[in-house]
């Protein structure tokens, strides 16, 4: 609900993130000129009708140049900038400098108000997380921009972190040992309610330089939060709590039953000690928003999901995966020193064959020995790596940028038929997949750049199974054009 009729200049960063690639669409289907603040615009993965109706600028908050500006014309601004997961210590340092850079560029603009998301801090005694979001806060209040903070807990809704670990460990585990944190209380917000006060807000008189924080209607541990998803999805579920987990424990618990990436794991595990939960204003009586109930706020989720209409989903983020620099340092595949599988399949129906391979990974599988796949993921979760958790956000559709099982998707360009995935398992070396259709042909290239000696024996180790798994999975997603009945010809 947008209360603001004014038509205005409106700057999105973190714009490629769960809520940025959520609010992004209601603010264009409200008449105002959307700029899209991401550090890489080839990840900016709206659907390209929305795509053409917003302006993206490239900025990184962590490492702003020269060039970098603001236009001045931005009348508001989202500060949707987040690091928790990216690392396990260090990340408050990130998110101040990302701040300190932003009042920095946002200085020499005409914007009227910034628009916070950031999370309850009600608790005396708060995580690093937790604490980080106030000090990013702190240092945006210093600001003469008038300044309103949202701060939301648990956030429910399809792709969702908290969602999707939930969801992981109620379909998995149907007898769970869980750790005491189990019992701490949380107000779990629908991502439909979060967007409604985030758009509610917009230069509204009444929220103009303060603060609220958000949750829904329900007040519940997490231990009831889980009882309630299996509830809800039919499952029988026994948790039993025992109290000698550490924080370590939880964490490793965390990350080998769900898909969440190990500093996340961390990092989640420290802050559910605290309760969040909702004190203050009631800003859902100021903006008329109807708040939802959890149980509620799963079923939309499962609406979306059911439609394969997820929006965003967490796990696309960089932070889900090993990759510690932009696509950009990786998608130019190595020439030398390095190692390689090419297998080609012709006599294909190209546009067949390229909707096969957009389908590829997640539920669809590798088109051959998908076991194999299963036993190489458990083996690089074991590890350290991300497996085959993730999975992938959509059925038949895939953006550069995204997650897809343990791969990266570097480059997605279904125009010109091509596919480049960089792998993010635990490897000794840099691994690339690269799928390109020309005319009635498949080209399938397996690049490795092993690191030293260790890295040269995997290869040649592996090479027999590469073999047969690449040659399997090309043929396997290859759509063969149909042959011509005898007697007859062209």
């Amino acid at each position: 609900m947008i209360m603001n009729k004014e038509k205005l200049n409106i700057l999105v960063t973190g714009a490629n993130g769960y809520i940025g690639m959520r609010l992004i669409p209601k603010l264009v289907e409200s008449g105002h000129k959307v700029y899209c603040a991401v550090r890489n615009p080839e990840r900016l993965s709206l659907n390209p009708d929305l795509l053409k109706k917003v302006k993206i600028i490239t900025i990184d908050f962590l490492n702003i140049q020269k060039n970098n500006s603001i236009p001045k014309e931005i009348d508001v601004v989202y500060y949707l900038i987040h690091s928790m997961s990216s690392k396990i210590e260090g990340f408050s340092k990130m998110e101040i400098d990302c701040a300190n850079n932003f009042n920095y560029l946002i200085k020499s603009t005409y914007t009227r108000q910034i628009i916070f998301l950031s999370g309850i801090v009600n608790n005396k005694n708060l995580s690093k997380h937790l604490e980080s979001r106030k000090n990013v806060e702190r240092i945006l209040r210093k600001n003469q921009i008038k300044l309103t903070v949202l701060r939301a807990g648990i956030i429910v809704g399809s792709g969702s972190a908290s969602f999707e670990i939930i969801r992981d460990l109620c379909e998995k585990l149907p007898i769970m040992i869980t750790p005491k944190w189990v019992k701490t209380k949380s107000q779990p917000i629908a991502i439909r309610n979060v967007i409604e006060f985030l758009t509610g807000v917009l230069l509204h008189p009444k929220c103009i330089g303060k603060a609220f924080d958000i949750g829904g209607l329900s007040v519940l541990t997490y231990k009831e939060m889980l009882y309630g998803y299996a509830k809800n999805r039919g499952l029988k579920k026994l948790i039993i709590t025992l109290p000698i987990m550490t924080p370590r424990l939880s964490s490793y618990w965390l990350y080998f039953v769900t898909s969440t990436s190990y500093p996340l794991a961390v990092n989640l595990v420290k802050s559910m000690k605290s309760e969040v939960l909702v004190k203050g204003d009631k800003l859902h009586e100021i903006l008329n928003v109807k708040l939802y109930t959890y149980d509620q706020a799963i079923k939309m989720a499962f609406i979306k999901i059911e439609q394969n209409s997820v929006i965003s989903s967490w796990k696309d983020s960089l932070i889900s995966g090993l990759i510690i620099n932009e696509l950009k340092h990786y998608i130019q595949v190595p020439k030398f020193g390095i190692l390689q599988d090419k297998k080609v399949e012709k006599n294909i129906h190209p546009e067949k064959t390229l909707e096969s391979l957009w389908k590829i990974g997640g539920d669809t599988g590798w088109y051959y020995a998908n076991f194999l796949w299963k036993i190489r993921g458990y083996l690089d979760q074991l590890s350290g790596g991300v497996g085959l958790r993730r999975g992938r956000t959509h059925n038949n559709k895939i953006f550069t940028g995204d997650s897809l099982d343990f791969w990266r998707v570097l480059l997605a360009d279904k125009k010109n038929m091509r596919l480049l995935l960089f792998a993010e398992m635990k490897l000794p070396g840099e691994a690339w997949l690269e799928f390109k259709i020309v005319k009635d042909t498949i080209f399938q290239t397996a690049t490795f750049r092993p690191k030293g000696l260790w890295g040269r024996i995997y290869w040649y180790v592996l090479s027999p199974f590469h073999y047969f798994i690449f040659r399997g999975m090309l043929r396997n997603l290859s759509v063969k054009k149909s042959p011509l009945p005898n007697g007859y010809k062209f």
